[in-house]
């Protein structure tokens, strides 16, 4: 009887030590697997990060004239030192993946571009664009001034920042008309609809319950529209 409880003690102990043995490999098994699929894929990642599209280049023509390039197509060794307002030569080079050829249609990267000394604030306004407000008065005294912000064009080469800062006079328009005005006010404007026209409402009014203050508010008027003094209420400019 003790030999067979022996026997059956050691057979249940060996079938325990397998099952061990089977529950331990798994982990390694699986942590084998994760890591030769972390191995095998990890070129493939980085294979997609090489082949991602700079933003640049959406506004880089292809095969066009490395000289005709817009400056964000470009890397250029500028010169600080240069003397303002005369030509000067940099040495530039073609950013990554742009293509670009000379003008016997030869691709390259090395070339030289002609530029005025002169930093980017100090361009032509027709050399930049700027952002407008119309939160600010342009009918005022002294004119209103706004913060805006400017970027210069795709073609202008310059020395600096391409986007600055820039203090501008307020210049936005609502859409009226200075010849309907003055048209309104020598025919109507007894009756105020020169103002109503403007958007002032409460002038509109008091001209027409007074007939246009019996004619001399009419007359005024007349004379305030015709030098520009009188504008639209929204404080915008006439077209």
């Amino acid at each position: 009887g003790a030999a067979l409880f022996l026997s059956q003690l050691s057979v249940l102990s060996g079938r325990a030590g397998s099952l061990m043995t089977t529950k331990l490999s798994q982990p390694q098994s699986t942590l084998a697997k994760s890591l030769t699929s972390t191995s095998t894929n990890a070129p493939y990642f980085k294979a997609l990060e090489s082949t991602e599209i700079p933003p640049y280049l959406t506004n880089c023509p292809s095969n066009g004239l490395c000289s005709r390039l817009p400056p964000d197509c470009m890397t250029c060794n500028t010169n600080y030192s240069c003397i303002y307002g005369k030509t000067t030569t940099f040495d530039c080079k073609v950013k990554p993946h742009v293509h670009c050829v000379d003008e016997n249609n030869h691709e390259q990267e090395n070339f030289t571009i002609n530029m005025t000394c002169q930093f980017c604030w100090q361009l032509a306004t027709s050399d930049y664009v700027c952002t407008n407000s119309t939160n600010c008065m342009t009918v005022s005294c002294p004119r209103q001034r706004y913060n805006a912000t400017c970027t210069v064009r795709d073609h202008i080469h310059c020395l600096g920042n391409r986007v600055f800062p820039k203090m501008l006079y307020c210049n936005w328009t609502g859409g009226y008309k200075w010849s309907t005005a003055l048209a309104l006010s020598i025919t109507l404007g007894g009756f105020g609809a020169d103002r109503f026209y403007l958007g002032q409402w409460r002038e509109g009014l008091g001209k027409l319950f007074s007939f246009g203050g019996l004619g001399i508010w009419t007359l005024i008027d007349v004379l305030l529209i015709g030098v520009g003094y009188v504008g639209p209420a929204d404080g915008s400019l006439y077209i």
